[in-house]
Formats: C-alpha cells, sequence, structure tokens
C-alpha cells in the first residue's frame, strides 16, 4: 500500500466515523490512533503519486525524502528517510525538524506546540508552520525540538520530496517511516530523550 492509498483510506475511515479534519483533541486521537495500527509502509511507492511529489521545498509544509548524508561514514547514526519541516535556508540546504528523532509520545507533544504556530485552521494548501529558530528556542511547549533539528544539503538528496498536506500531518507523524542507519530506533530515541533532559 502507498502512503498516498493509506492516507487517503484513513482521511476517508474519518468521514465515515464523523472525524473532522481539525485540530480537536476528538480528532487527533482518532488519527493518532489510525497511523498506530500501521505496522510498515513502502517508502519507495510513496514516490508513485505525482500529485504529491515536488521538486523544491518550501518552509512551513512537511515533507519526507530520501537523504545520503555528506559524513555518513563518520555520524553515529542518521535518519535515510526523514520527516521534515523545513524552517530555515542554510549553506547549500535548509534546516529542518526531523520529527523522527522523537518517540511517538514527544512527537505528540512537538506537534501540540507547533500547532500554536499554524497560520490557520483550514488544513489546506494554504496551512503553514511559521517557525524559526529563535521560536522554537523560546517556546517551552517546543523544548522536543533539540534533536529534531538537521542541516539536509541539496545534492545529497537522492528523490524528490513528498509533500505531506497539512490534513495528513497528525497521520504522517505517526507512520512507522523513520529508517535510521547505525543504530537501532531504540538507541536514537533514548539519545534524544537524553538530550531534552
Amino acid at each position: 500500500m502507498t502512503a498516498s492509498t493509506l492516507f487517503s483510506n484513513i482521511v476517508r475511515d474519518a468521514h465515515r466515523n464523523g472525524i473532522a479534519l481539525d485540530r480537536s483533541r476528538r480528532s487527533i486521537e482518532w488519527f493518532r490512533e489510525r497511523a498506530r495500527d500501521v505496522r510498515s509502509i513502502n517508502r519507495s511507492r510513496m514516490f508513485d503519486d505525482s500529485t504529491r511529489t515536488v521538486g523544491t521545498i518550501e518552509p512551513g509544509n512537511m515533507y519526507s525524502f530520501f537523504y545520503d548524508p555528506k559524513h555518513k561514514n563518520t555520524l553515529p547514526y542518521y535518519d535515510r528517510f526523514p520527516l521534515v519541516f523545513p524552517f530555515s535556508p542554510a549553506e547549500r540546504g535548509f534546516l529542518g525538524i526531523n520529527l523522527h528523532y522523537l518517540p511517538y509520545e514527544l512527537r505528540a507533544r512537538l506537534m501540540d506546540g507547533l500547532a500554536e504556530h499554524i497560520n490557520n485552521d483550514k488544513l489546506d494548501k494554504t496551512t503553514k508552520l511559521k517557525i524559526n529558530y529563535g521560536i522554537l528556542k523560546s517556546a517551552a511547549r517546543l523544548k522536543y525540538f533539540e534533536p529534531c533539528v538537521k542541516r539536509y544539503l541539496d545534492n545529497h538528496v537522492r528523490s524528490q520530496f513528498v509533500r505531506i498536506a497539512p490534513k495528513e500531518w497528525e497521520i504522517a507523524v505517526f507512520l512507522p517511516l523513520q529508517s535510521f542507519q547505525n543504530a537501532s530506533v531504540q538507541q536514537v530515541w533514548a539519545d534524544s530523550r537524553r538530550m531534552i533532559n
């Protein structure tokens, strides 16, 4: 099953169950539970839907892509398939928050904090996060972001970007898409917890 089909099925199921596509507690919890039920997904097939793939990113949107770090041989670990909110350009690339570096419950807390910085409640193509490094550092509810900030070099991106629609952010955050190299997901998440505490 592609991510596109998975997202569509979950959203359709939400409509059938009377769940609104909004930021209400009921809606968020419903989507989190459905995403947790997914055991695996074919990352490569996420690129089958040409309506989702883009060649460039825009800060404030959510994207996934294949990445091959420049210093992969010396990094303790890295995520081959990041799930990122880009927030700032950087030399030859960009800075982004890769949510995969947090265990699911901390992703939920970070998303709750990030939701306070969404420009509108429409959950459509106009919806974006309005964040920068200063906002991230100063907001107590965003304290979980530190292990997630990564710099991505444009010439080490190995695919197009899959843009995740705002109405699907809550689903994507809880899908098991992380692809850590050189360490287990448990080790990465334990290191992230130590950095936060």
